[in-house]
């Protein structure tokens, strides 16, 4: 195993850090990816892990103007180690989260609502009645793309494998809000077609799969629609029937949450405007964190194994 459990001491605090306790942090794909190398990002060794997470300032430097103790913190970016039980860092990498929303909902805040609500805004001018349609419809992003969906009056078209759970899944999404929950089987179906009897057909697809996932599910978008890849679960490409560039004329886009935060670290605006519209969803019970499994992190091994297994719809987090 490449990951260990060590103890450290907590460094010097300097005038511009926080001394933060952590409290909770999720494992995520991205996670894995970084450990196993095959991430975008990759942290000098020895690193620690995680990338998401909350916690609760201890203690700041005499030159922190932001924050204060007692305050709650998420990672302002990609990259900080957030496996830990507490930890010194520049004010600059922690952004101040209310006090007043969940834990683990402010755990598992700065990647999967923020990718589905910049998803959901930066594509496609989407109005109410207007339709999306999604795979991995039970990962983290694809419950937070149904719950903000549903809030902004957007129908929503989950896709999601076959399992032997399906009924109990379908019926959990359902209860977030989903308007219909397909199988990956029934988007090559005629049935599909009394879908859109009720709904409109999607103007914006989004992707974490790739591979037949994708090709099946954008015969379904309306023509100039976009496809936007996030992710590559089957770790296979994107393959686009040359006639859907023809006659529809579709859209191939990427996003990557880490590269969107890159790109506005000077829009403090921008950041602030898409924070506080998510806390206010989660302040209103229109958007609550995705189904967890809270695991000590003496138990790290265990909580890893369940991450990669096969049709988990629990996210595993790492209680601090």
């Amino acid at each position: 195993s490449l990951l260990r459990l060590k103890d450290l001491e907590v460094a010097e605090l300097g005038d511009s850090d926080v001394h933060v306790k952590m409290l909770a942090a999720p494992i995520n794909p991205a996670d894995i990816n970084m450990i196993q190398g095959t991430y975008a990002i990759l942290s000098p060794l020895p690193a620690v892990g995680g990338n998401e997470g909350v916690g609760e300032v201890l203690e700041v430097g005499r030159r922190v103007a932001s924050l204060k103790p007692g305050d709650r913190v998420i990672p302002a970016g990609a990259g900080l180690g957030t496996w830990r039980t507490q930890g010194v860092f520049p004010e600059e990498m922690l952004l101040k989260v209310p006090s007043d929303i969940p834990v683990l909902c402010a755990a598992t805040l700065s990647v999967n609502p923020c990718t589905a609500y910049r998803m959901l805004a930066d594509f496609e001018t989407l109005a109410p009645g207007d339709s999306v349609i999604q795979n991995a419809a039970n990962s983290g992003v694809g419950q937070a793309v149904i719950q903000i969906a549903k809030a902004s009056g957007i129908k929503t078209i989950n896709v999601v494998r076959d399992r032997p759970d399906l009924p109990k899944l379908v019926e959990r999404l359902m209860a977030l809000g989903a308007d219909h929950v397909v199988t990956e089987e029934m988007l090559r179906k005629p049935e599909m077609k009394d879908i859109f009897k009720s709904i409109p057909k999607p103007r914006l697809a989004l992707n974490c799969v790739g591979g037949k996932s994708t090709t099946d599910m954008l015969r379904h978008l309306q023509p100039k629609g976009t496809v936007v890849t996030y992710g590559g679960m089957a770790k296979q490409p994107v393959m686009v029937p040359v006639s859907a560039f023809i006659f529809r004329d579709l859209r191939l886009r990427g996003f990557w949450m880490t590269q969107w935060r890159k790109d506005h670290a000077q829009d403090q605006e921008g950041l602030a405007s898409m924070m506080d519209a998510v806390c206010q969803l989660i302040r209103r019970g229109q958007l609550t964190a995705p189904a967890c499994t809270e695991v000590p992190l003496q138990d790290y091994k265990a909580a890893l194994e369940a991450s990669v297994k096969p049709f988990t719809s629990s996210k595993q987090i790492l209680l601090l």
